[in-house]
């Protein structure tokens, strides 16, 4: 069942309802419940200041560079009086452990979503290590994820890391929050390093940032993390064929190198036994010398025999260095046997330990595939179930006191909530469907579609807290979050009010509070004549629209123009 098809029926039932904030969701539950359930919870307001993604990715783009221009191959800290610091923490005198970058943010950080944090962690490993755009995002995901399970859990991390991993992480800080608001000052991203030397597919251990654990809280997600899983599969099957390449390769070397071994015993063989024989040769001389000397000893008067003796000796000595420099001859080859030995164990091992990378890559990726078709085929019928049973969208109280909702999807057949928006902030208890509405797509969501229309919720959003502000806002219907904007800051206290293909709430001015008049993918179109109320009400009559002045005057407003109707 397509999910876009399954949503246009959804909101084809164009309900709006109101619920408790006692009804707490299932989500919620699980998260309570279980501490190896990771759910992210972000800001999801409107920003006062609003960061572009292109201005986001510089950030780690620029860790990337200065870790690339100084060279993988040693340590070093990069941002260190930045929002962001990179420690690139490898030691080649230590084996058996895992390398690792430390992403921390510092405490003048102004992150507060975990999408914009996976942007900075994206950008970074594609400036540092050549990953592409969605390999890196991939890749960044999961460390999140991997992070997050993983939280205040040193005597983990000490398990599996270098020292000089470890003597730059903390229990308080090693690992990322699930909450937003803990991130600045207090987290200490960890990245496992693979082959990072030459940078690559590889550069990051996706063993290890994709372990059971991290998956089994991934498939905790309403979408069981499939897309993002599906794009790490397609990874570890590129590293396995990579690893393949080069096993073969190393194989064939190993091959090689076994070929030349042969060939250097048969070598060396050779001249331990021409040694063997000249030594054979020197003995027989010294023997015939020693031999030489006694009968010149015997007859001291003859000359030739003395002469014999003198000759044999020389021959004997001559053939002695013959057999010491054969001997030596013979000491060489032994050598150069055993370096041969050793570069081809090293070959076969190189070989052997590609073909294991290889093997467990493809074996993790089929693993996986499996797992994700499993999944897949629980979400249709999840999907088939709900398009039986039906859904509609309302609002459910989050703070009593401010009058602040959420959006809610609830099962119309059992009244069970099915699904939460995390934007927590939405004002006056108010949410308008529109349709066909212009936006600039900030989180990657589906859209419903039916006929070319799409649907979101117009809402009033935000607090005045911190660098949040209050805006009005399209929210999407399949992730529920905030899509767009205004640009311009709404009254805390201000209704919303649609009149046919008109949107109407209280804005702020260089004046003061003025009535705004937006359309439906709010962009402003008009703004009263007369500073208003910023709590005034906003009714529409067949005469014009009737709104309190700032002197606390009814007053009637042009349609048309926004312009005071006067006697």
């Amino acid at each position: 069942m397509n999910r876009k098809f399954l949503a246009s029926l959804i909101f084809a039932a164009g309900s709006v309802f109101f619920v408790s904030a006692q009804n707490v969701n299932e989500r919620e539950l699980r998260s309570a419940g279980d501490a190896s359930t990771i759910v992210f919870e972000n800001y999801e307001g409107p920003h006062s200041v609003i960061e572009t993604a292109a201005a986001i990715n510089s950030i780690g783009a620029g860790l990337g560079n200065q870790l690339k221009n100084a060279g993988t191959q040693s340590s070093g800290t990069f941002g260190a009086n930045g929002k962001y610091t990179v420690i690139h923490a490898v030691d080649s005198s230590e084996q058996g452990k895992l390398d690792a970058d430390i992403i921390i943010i510092n405490p003048n950080a102004t992150v507060d979503h975990i999408r914009n944090l996976r942007r900075i962690i994206a950008s970074y490993l594609s400036a540092a290590y050549g990953y592409s755009q969605q390999d890196a995002s991939t890749v960044a995901t999961f460390v999140t994820v991997y992070n997050a399970v993983y939280r205040n859990q040193l005597n983990t991390f000490k398990s599996k890391y270098k020292n000089i991993v470890i003597s730059n992480l903390t229990e308080k800080k090693c690992g990322l929050s699930i909450k937003w608001s803990d991130w600045a000052g207090n987290s200490q991203i960890v990245i496992p390093l693979g082959e990072y030397v030459e940078g690559g597919l590889s550069s990051v251990d996706t063993s290890v940032i994709s372990d059971k654990k991290v998956v089994e809280s991934m498939k905790e997600d309403d979408d069981k993390g499939v897309d993002e899983r599906k794009n790490m599969v397609d990874i570890k099957e590129r590293e396995a064929e990579n690893a393949e390449t080069k096993a073969q390769e190393a194989a064939k070397e190993a091959a090689q190198d076994k070929q030349a071994l042969d060939e250097q015993k048969k070598n060396q063989a050779q001249a331990e036994k021409t040694a063997q024989a000249k030594q054979n040769e020197a003995d027989k001389a010294k023997k015939t010398a020693e031999n030489a000397q006694k009968e010149a000893a015997a007859d001291p008067q003859n000359k030739a025999k003395q002469a014999d003796a003198k000759q044999a000796e020389q021959k004997a000595e001559n053939a002695q260095k013959e057999a010491d420099q054969a001997k030596s001859n013979a000491e060489q080859e032994q050598q150069k046997t055993q370096q041969q030995k050793q570069k081809a164990d090293e070959s076969a091992k190189k070989a052997e330990e590609q073909q294991q990378k290889a093997d467990k890559k493809l074996d993790e990726a089929q693993n996986e595939r499996m797992e994700i078709a499993k999944d897949q085929q629980e979400i249709l019928e999840a999907e088939l179930k709900q398009l039986e049973d039906g859904t509609v969208i309302g609002l459910k109280v989050v703070k009593e006191a401010n009058y602040l909702s959420t959006l809610v999807k609830v099962n119309s057949k059992t009244g069970k909530v099915v699904k939460e928006s995390p934007v927590k902030v939405i004002r006056g208890r108010t949410i308008i469907a529109v349709q066909d509405a212009v936006v600039g797509v900030a989180t990657g969501a589906s859209f419903p579609k039916t006929s070319g229309d799409s649907t979101f919720y117009m809402a009033i959003c935000g607090e005045n807290s911190g660098k949040g502000a209050i805006k009005l806002c399209l929210i999407d219907a399949f992730k529920m979050e905030i899509q767009k904007e205004s640009e311009e800051n709404v009254s805390e206290h201000s209704v919303l009010v649609n009149n046919g293909s008109n949107f109407y709430c209280v804005i702020q001015d260089k004046s003061g509070w003025v009535l705004g008049r937006y359309d439906k993918s709010i962009n402003l179109i008009q703004k009263s004549t007369v500073n208003i109320s910023e709590s005034t009400p906003i009714t529409i009559t067949g005469k014009g629209i009737v709104v309190t002045n700032s002197n606390n005057t009814p007053v009637l407003l042009s349609i048309s123009d926004l312009s005071v109707i006067e006697q």
